[in-house]
């Protein structure tokens, strides 16, 4: 994913009512942290912020009164209502530092004919720098047969990327289809 470009302003009132008016005035309400420094109130533009934050681990480049900050979101809060983000919490990351994040697992291909797979688990926790991180992690199942059992150290992990957690884990798991193992038995029966 490639940097978001966003000019955002210092905030210097804080709490409910500050937040409120920051949202009615059709910006963000944020801070920004981290590296030792102090907390920064900022306000961010709604829109660009928006469709940035559809993409997983957007970095931002955030320009602040003649400077420029790298940052990713930690924490997001959305109205549970409507869906819009109301605050965005935002951690300084530096070019080749490494973070912690979560990415999602891609499926790309078919499995063998007359089988279904199972995604276990949706997202892989990753240690990776910070202006590398990945968009997904791609796993190809093509012509994997009932039976196979892809584990989280299995996967191909971008450059620089190190798995965080149990490479054991199951990730994806290949099978028939349950209705598919009732209609052998009866079918077989037919023919004798």
């Amino acid at each position: 994913m490639a940097e978001v470009k966003l000019a955002v302003t210092a905030r210097t009132e804080f709490g409910k009512g500050a937040a409120r008016r920051t949202r009615r005035a059709g910006l963000i309400p944020a801070v920004i942290y981290g590296h030792g420094a102090a907390p920064v109130h900022v306000s961010l533009p709604t829109h660009e912020t928006f469709m940035a934050l559809k993409h997983a681990n957007a970095l931002f480049s955030l320009e602040l009164e003649g400077q420029t900050v790298l940052a990713i979101a930690k924490d997001v809060q959305r109205d549970s209502m409507r869906g819009d983000v109301e605050h965005v919490d935002l951690l300084i990351v530096r070019s080749g530092e490494k973070v912690n994040v979560e990415v999602s697992i891609q499926v790309v291909g078919e499995t063998f004919p007359g089988t279904i797979h199972m995604l276990e688990l949706q997202n892989l926790h990753l240690e990776v720098e910070a202006t590398h991180i990945p968009g997904s992690i791609e796993l190809d199942v093509s012509g994997l047969e009932a039976g196979t059992q892809v584990r989280a150290g299995e996967l191909a992990l971008p450059e620089g990327a190190t798995l965080l957690g149990d490479a054991d884990v199951v990730v994806l798991a290949v099978s028939i289809p349950q209705a598919a193992e009732e209609e052998e038995p009866e079918e077989a029966e037919a023919e004798v």
